[in-house]
């Protein structure tokens, strides 16, 4: 893990998972990066991007390397060349970090009584419902409720809302997943074409 930010003279997107080279202090190789945010909490919240304005904690699976090391981020064009993309330091060796991911399942009231509605395309089968159960769910119009029971076998529930539901409302369920970052290590890295003039 190395902390990074983008370099000054670079404006250019850089996805996660998009294929890189490092200079991690005396080693070069090439990985596909994951970013996460750069915080104090035990879990990290996934960057799709790295962000111009932020400093952001970059992880791949590579070989061990202490601190205090300087890292280097480059992007190879398709003429050879490589660009500068973002400029850290080495953090920690962590296998441990834990970065999450944000997924939010919707679904859509079926019938509407006065705080209760009978939701569906949520889930598809009743042990679904019944697992996630618990969790509390909210509507894009701000209500909040939880699921009371499914009904039948096709993940059609009851919920219990705070209030009266509209019926172009939708339900949402938030989910964290954890993600781990692809085996992508390469040592080979192709040397950089040089421009003439």
């Amino acid at each position: 893990m190395s902390s990074v930010r983008q370099h000054l003279g670079n404006n250019e997107t850089v996805k996660a998972k998009e294929e890189l080279i490092f200079h991690c202090g005396f080693r070069h190789f090439r990985a596909s990066p994951l970013y996460s945010q750069h915080s104090s909490a035990d879990k990290h919240k996934l960057e799709r991007l790295l962000q111009p304005d932020a400093a952001l904690v970059v992880t791949v699976y590579a070989p061990i390397t202490f601190t205090p090391a300087s890292v280097l981020l480059f992007k190879q064009r398709s003429n050879g060349m490589h660009d500068l993309i973002a400029t850290g330091f080495l953090l920690s060796v962590d296998p441990d970090r834990i970065i999450i991911k944000r997924l939010v399942l919707s679904g859509h009231p079926f019938k509407i009584f006065s705080k209760t509605a009978v939701v569906r395309y949520m889930f598809f089968n009743r042990e679904d419902v019944l697992w996630f159960k618990p969790v509390e769910l909210s509507t894009e119009w701000g209500r909040r409720g939880h699921i009371t029971e499914p009904l039948a076998t096709h993940g059609h529930m009851k919920r219990h809302f705070d209030g009266q539901l509209k019926s172009q409302d939708t339900v949402l369920l938030n989910l964290y997943k954890r993600i781990f970052p692809k085996w992508t290590y390469d040592l080979h890295v192709p040397k950089p074409e040089v421009e003439m003039e």
